[in-house]
C-alpha cells in the first residue's frame, strides 16, 4: 500500500490540491462563505439552495425544490440538500465518496453523510455544540489564560433584582450585558441597564443559564484562525460592523466586517494574536481541529483586549479571510483546515506562513438584512456580479462575476444575491451581501457615507408585492434568518 509523502511546504500543498482526486463539496444555503476556493482545489463543488448566479457558476449545483417547504434552521436546509436526489446523483457520478464542508450541521447530518459514504470535514456536531456555548467558551479561555471582560458565568436570574445582586458580587456595575449560551449574530445578547430593559427581555433570559458581563466601551472585532497539528495559524484581524439600523433589525447584530492592515498595531495586535493562538491550541487539546472564529473586544477606555466569544465553524468572517490570504498571501487560510481532514501528513511553519499576509489592501463586506417587519413577495432583485456607482449615487450592473476578484476600484462592488424573485422577504432575512474595496466604517464606528449609499442603492433594486396583492397570501410558519 502506497503511503503519501509528507507535505513539507507551500509548494507541496499547492501541488497536492491541484492534483486532488477526492471530491469536496461545500453544502450550504449559498456559496458565499468560501466562494472562490475552487480556484485552488481540483474537484471542488458547491451545492446550494439559492441560485445566486442564475445557473452561471460552473461549480454550483442547485437541487430543484419540488414542493413548498418551510425550513426551520440552516441544519434543516442542509439535511434537505444532502438528501436530495440531484445531490445523491452527483455524489454517485463522482465515485460515491468525498468530503463535505458546511457552516451549520447536526447529528442527523452526520447520519445522512455516513449513509451516503461521505465524510464531514469538520469536528463532530456534538463537540461543536458543546464549544459553541458562551459559558463553555469562557471556561476554556480561563484554562488557556485568555482574558474575558469581567463576568460571571453559569448563573440564573429570575428577576432584575436577582440579576443586579449577582452583578454586585463581582462588581460588574449597573450597565450589564447578558447572554444566553447559544445564539448567533447578536440575537441572544441583551443590554440590561434598568428594570425596563429587564422587563423587555425577561422572557428570553429567565430559565436560562447566563453569562453576565460588565458593559465596556469597546471596539468589536474578529479574526479567523485554524487549529492544526503544527499549531494555530491566525488570519488577518477584522473589525465588526454591527447594529446599524440600515443593515439589521437586531440591536448589536452582526452585519459585516472591515479588513485593513492598520487595525490595532503594536502591543494590542500582538496580544490578540497570542490570545488566538492560545485559544486554538486549547481547542485542539480538547479534540477540536480546523477553522474557528475568535471575536475580540478592545476596551476604548484603557486599551485592554478581551475575548468576546468563539464560533467553532466556518463563519461570516471566512469570506474576507480567504480573500485576503489568497489575494495577498498567496494561499487561502481554508486550505490548512482541509489539510487536517484530507488523510495526508504535513509539516508547516505556521509563523512563516502567517507573515505572508502581514500587508494587504482594505476590503469590506456588508450583509444586507431585511429590516422591515412585514412579509412580501419579491418580484425583482439585483443580480449577482459587479455593480458600479456613478457620481449621482445611482448604480448599474457592469458584468457577471462568480466572485469578488474583479472588483477593480472604489466605485465597484461585488453583490451576491441571496433572495431573488419569487422568494419572500421577512424581518431579519439575509437578502444579499456587498463586497467592496476600502472601508465602510470609521474608526469611531460610524457608517461612512459610501456605505449608506451602497445600502440604499442595492435596496432600491428590489421590487415587491404585498400579501394583499397576491391571489394566495403566504403565511410563513418559520423562516431561516441566517444564510451565511
Amino acid at each position: 500500500m502506497h503511503t503519501p509523502e509528507k507535505l513539507r511546504g507551500l509548494s507541496d500543498i499547492y501541488r497536492f490540491f491541484r492534483k486532488n482526486t477526492t471530491p469536496i463539496y461545500f453544502v450550504s444555503p449559498t456559496a458565499y462563505n468560501i466562494l472562490g476556493l475552487g480556484q485552488w482545489i481540483q474537484g471542488f463543488q458547491y451545492i446550494t439552495h439559492f441560485d445566486s448566479f442564475d445557473g452561471g457558476h460552473f461549480r454550483v449545483t442547485n437541487p430543484q425544490q419540488n414542493s413548498e417547504r418551510e425550513f426551520s434552521s440552516m441544519e434543516d436546509m442542509l439535511n434537505y440538500l444532502l438528501s436530495h436526489k440531484e445531490s445523491v446523483d452527483l455524489f454517485q457520478e463522482n465515485g460515491g465518496k468525498g468530503k463535505i464542508l458546511t457552516v451549520m450541521f447536526d447529528e442527523k447530518t452526520e447520519e445522512i453523510a455516513e449513509r451516503l459514504g461521505l465524510e464531514i470535514a469538520l469536528p463532530p456536531a456534538e463537540l461543536r455544540t458543546h464549544l459553541d456555548s458562551k459559558i463553555v467558551t469562557t471556561q476554556l479561555a480561563n484554562e488557556a489564560g485568555v482574558r474575558s471582560a469581567p463576568n460571571l458565568v453559569d448563573v440564573e436570574a429570575s428577576s432584575y433584582k436577582e440579576l443586579t445582586a449577582l452583578a454586585a458580587e463581582k462588581k460588574l456595575g449597573d450597565k450589564l450585558v447578558v447572554q444566553t449560551p447559544y445564539g448567533d449574530s447578536g440575537k441572544t445578547t441583551y443590554f440590561v441597564n434598568n428594570q425596563q430593559d429587564w422587563d423587555k427581555n425577561a422572557d428570553k433570559i429567565t430559565g436560562e443559564k447566563l453569562k453576565v458581563m460588565k458593559y465596556i466601551n469597546h471596539i468589536p472585532g474578529t479574526v479567523e484562525a485554524v487549529a492544526t497539528r503544527c499549531g494555530t495559524m491566525v488570519g488577518p484581524l477584522q473589525t465588526d460592523i454591527t447594529g446599524y439600523e440600515e443593515l439589521t433589525p437586531y440591536k448589536g447584530g452582526w452585519c459585516g466586517n472591515d479588513i485593513f492592515p492598520e487595525i490595532l498595531q503594536g502591543e494590542q495586535r500582538d496580544k490578540i494574536i497570542t490570545m488566538v493562538k492560545a485559544m486554538g491550541d486549547k481547542l485542539y487539546e480538547k479534540g477540536y481541529r480546523g477553522t474557528f472564529c475568535f471575536d475580540y473586544l478592545v476596551d476604548t477606555d484603557d486599551g485592554e483586549v478581551y475575548l468576546g466569544e468563539i464560533n467553532p465553524r466556518i463563519s461570516g468572517a471566512s469570506p474576507l479571510t480567504n480573500l485576503v490570504t489568497s489575494k495577498y498571501g498567496g494561499i487561502p487560510l481554508m486550505l490548512f483546515h482541509l489539510l487536517e481532514f484530507m488523510d495526508v501528513d504535513f509539516e508547516i511553519d505556521v509563523d512563516e506562513i502567517q507573515k505572508r499576509w502581514a500587508d494587504f489592501g482594505s476590503w469590506t463586506q456588508l450583509v444586507l438584512k431585511h429590516t422591515e417587519d412585514q412579509v412580501r413577495m419579491i418580484t425583482k432583485a439585483p443580480r449577482s456580479g459587479i455593480w458600479r456607482m456613478a457620481d449621482d449615487d445611482s448604480i448599474s450592473f457592469v458584468r457577471n462575476s462568480i466572485d469578488w476578484n474583479n472588483v477593480s476600484d472604489g466605485h465597484d462592488a461585488f453583490y451576491l444575491r441571496v433572495y431573488g424573485a419569487g422568494d419572500y422577504s421577512y424581518l431579519g432575512a439575509d437578502m444579499g451581501i456587498v463586497v467592496a474595496r476600502g472601508r465602510m466604517q470609521t474608526d469611531d464606528r460610524q457608517l461612512l457615507p459610501r456605505a449608506e449609499k451602497w445600502v440604499k442603492a442595492i435596496n432600491a433594486e428590489f421590487e415587491y408585492r404585498t400579501l394583499e396583492e397576491l391571489e394566495t397570501p403566504y403565511i410563513p410558519i418559520d423562516n431561516v434568518r441566517k444564510m451565511i
